[in-house]
């Protein structure tokens, strides 16, 4: 969320109040959402005109005839196997198919992308520190450990490998944040369901259903990812290890999903904050 609708001021027990802030940040929500939409559907498209069932041979005469000639050669075998892109030689092709404006926009859209990445690990860690562990911090020394946690890995991969590590390593993170999905949305649809929690402004019936829906679809979409990515490493040991580490994957979702959402959320917090309330009582 902006600064602009964070920094409102909120009268938590007036409902009207609390209406009217939920109604702009849907709005807020909703439009980054769709300018987020609009330009991966760009980036999509143009992916699928420049790269789809191409061969190594078609992009490397493409490049010869660039100005990205020497990259190239280095990049691209001269061979028909089919051409495998990462986000490095993603941003080289765009450049010799559509121009060296291309390659810089694509090279800026990286950047803003892991900026904004890092300002929601920042938001996080803020969040956790704040409510879950209960650390009151400063700005500064939350925001130099969020991102120095984010940074660091990616300057030391940076600083003593090549630019293929830097990328694979990429690779390897968007696979590891495909898996975690549910864990954030499967408490997220819990506590939002919660009439304990939030009151009158719970999820109703069909939200709950949708909601549980689409944490199926997105688990689905992650574990063929997941076995794609796993299968094109091309070791049975990794095999052996990733389908371990699947099952247990899915048990554990599983057991949240029957836990938050099946077997009465509320009865538990409920019993939780009594057993608390009794304690410091005493």
């Amino acid at each position: 969320m902006s600064c602009y609708v964070q920094s409102r001021e909120v009268n938590r027990a007036n409902k009207k109040d609390v209406r009217e802030a939920n109604k702009y940040f849907f709005i807020e929500s909703s439009l980054a959402l769709f300018v987020s939409f609009i330009i991966n559907v760009f980036v999509v498209a143009v992916f699928a005109e420049a790269f789809y069932e191409k061969k190594n041979n078609d992009v490397l005469n493409e490049c010869m005839n660039s100005t990205f000639s020497g990259q190239s050669r280095s990049l691209f075998p001269n061979n028909n196997d089919t051409l495998n892109v990462d986000l490095y030689k993603g941003g080289v092709i765009l450049g010799c198919f559509f121009g060296a404006p291309a390659l810089y926009i694509w090279a800026v859209g990286i950047l803003a992308a892991g900026q904004s990445s890092t300002m929601t690990g920042t938001y996080s860690g803020q969040f956790v520190m704040e409510g879950f562990l209960n650390l009151k911090w400063s700005r500064f020394a939350r925001v130099v450990l969020t991102r120095s946690i984010a940074i660091t890995p990616t300057l030391l991969v940076a600083i003593f490998q090549d630019v293929q590590h830097l990328t694979g390593m990429n690779d390897f993170l968007n696979v590891l944040q495909s898996l975690q999905l549910p864990f954030a949305l499967i408490p997220v649809l819990t506590f939002t369901s919660m009439k304990s929690v939030m009151n009158d402004f719970a999820n109703g019936l069909g939200w709950k259903i949708a909601g549980g829906i689409l944490i199926l679809i997105i688990c689905c979409i992650n574990i063929y990812f997941v076995i794609i990515y796993v299968s094109a490493l091309g070791n049975l040991g990794l095999y052996i290890g990733a389908a371990i580490l699947s099952v247990a994957y899915l048990c554990f979702v599983a057991y949240l999903y029957n836990l938050g959402l099946i077997n009465y959320p509320e009865l538990f917090l409920l019993h939780n904050m009594e057993k608390e309330g009794i304690s410091s009582s005493r």
